[in-house]
């Protein structure tokens, strides 16, 4: 059983924290979304609040190596901002740094120490023994609140744990919850909205959530396996030839089991890049070879919203069209608002794509859970557990 934060006395302690900090940048460098950050607060003030000496670690993009380009440094600034009383101080190499060594002048000089991307070491992606008790020298205790990288058995989430005494944060306490709340005890109906771009990826999902929701609601270029299998034109659309049989055995599956994969009747067909020109509607059945289908359509809008507007229990993972294209944003914020109308239903949503469709939109507070890790929401539902939470569960 994983022990959390707010359940035990950590005090006076050095802390080691991972937090995702893994933030997205705008174009001139500066952070476009601090949510992430935002989100560590009440772990951070808890543990401070214990008189504890803190130091976090994240990773931030892919970089291969020390690639500066991938610093945690506006981090560390925005960080700053939250936490005036306090000095932030960015480590560069912690197994070079002996500012670190010293807990008692830490909380003397009031500063919290954020390492340097841990994907800057080679050691963090193969969870290397060596690597772990690295990090864990660093520290007395092990708190992991990066609920977005829990299905990574990392150094940094997996390896640290087997060295100290670990915890979960709040963070990571909310997000397990809500997730398991509506896969093991969800009020009924269910609706399931799984959407993107392959169905490669969610094929093991989409099974368990059959087990678990009354209707799952399919939409993206993943409807395209799914009108395929059943023999129809699906035009130019990404489509996984590999995976058409899995579609196929799902459909059956579920008319077996007598549960509902609901696919669009109508799709909006257009250009990616043409944000000018309205989209042309069309029903499933009258797709041409030539056309390239980039959003479900207003009819499907329709049934979907009628599905939802039923629901007592929520979840939805991905986009329904090309959002990048505002002009195929319009199914997957006609989803958003049914939901947000259904206000006696648990709705819990998950997925950067997602997250970036409802950025700017209003009414996100009527969303009972937004969660901060699409992969690790997703993983968590399909298999029960995660690597970084069976590390704690030691």
């Amino acid at each position: 059983m994983i022990r959390y934060i707010d359940e035990v006395e950590i005090t006076n302690k050095k802390v080691l924290v991972r937090v995702d900090y893994n933030v997205s940048f705008k174009k001139d460098g500066t952070i476009n979304d601090d949510t992430r950050i935002k989100n560590s607060l009440p772990t951070l003030q808890l543990l401070l609040k214990g008189n504890n000496a803190l130091i976090l670690m994240s990773h931030l993009g892919k970089p291969k190596g020390r690639d500066m380009a991938f610093s945690m440094k506006p981090v560390v600034e925005r960080l700053q901002t939250y936490f005036p009383d306090y000095k932030i101080g960015l480590v560069n190499d912690f197994l070079t740094d002996s500012a670190l060594a010293d807990a008692s002048s830490a909380k003397a000089s009031k500063t919290i120490f954020v390492l340097e991307n841990t994907r800057f070491y080679e050691g963090e992606k193969k969870n290397d023994p060596i690597f772990s008790k690295q990090l864990a020298n660093l520290a007395e205790v092990f708190v992991d609140d990066a609920f977005g990288s829990v299905h990574r058995a990392h150094a940094s989430t997996v390896g640290v744990a087997s060295f100290l005494a670990s915890y979960g944060g709040l963070l990571l306490k909310q997000e397990v919850a809500m997730i398991k709340k509506v896969i093991e005890a969800p009020q009924r109906p269910v609706v399931a909205i799984i959407a993107g771009a392959k169905v490669s990826s969610k094929i093991g999902l989409i099974e368990k959530l059959m087990n678990v929701a009354d209707y799952v609601l399919i939409g993206g270029a993943m409807t395209n396996n799914f009108l395929k299998a059943k023999g129809m034109e699906i035009g130019k659309g990404l489509v996984e030839l590999d995976f058409i049989p899995e579609a196929k055995r799902l459909l059956d599956l579920a008319a077996t089991e007598k549960k509902h994969i609901i696919l669009p009747i109508d799709r909006r067909i257009g250009v990616k890049t043409d944000e000018q020109s309205a989209p042309t509607i069309k029903k499933v059945e009258d797709i041409g070879i030539e056309d390239e289908t980039l959003d479900i359509g207003p009819e499907t809008e329709k049934l979907f919203a009628d599905i939802i507007l039923q629901a007592k229990t929520i979840i939805w993972n991905g986009p329904v069209g090309y959002f990048e294209n505002p002009q195929f944003a319009k199914g997957s914020i006609a989803i958003f608002n049914a939901i947000i109308s259904n206000p006696s239903a648990v709705s819990v949503l998950g997925g950067g794509d997602t997250l970036s469709v409802i950025k700017k939109l209003p009414n996100k507070d009527k969303i009972t859970h937004i969660s901060t890790g699409g992969g690790a929401m997703l993983e968590l539902i399909e298999k029960g557990t995660l690597p970084g939470l069976e590390a704690l569960n030691k």
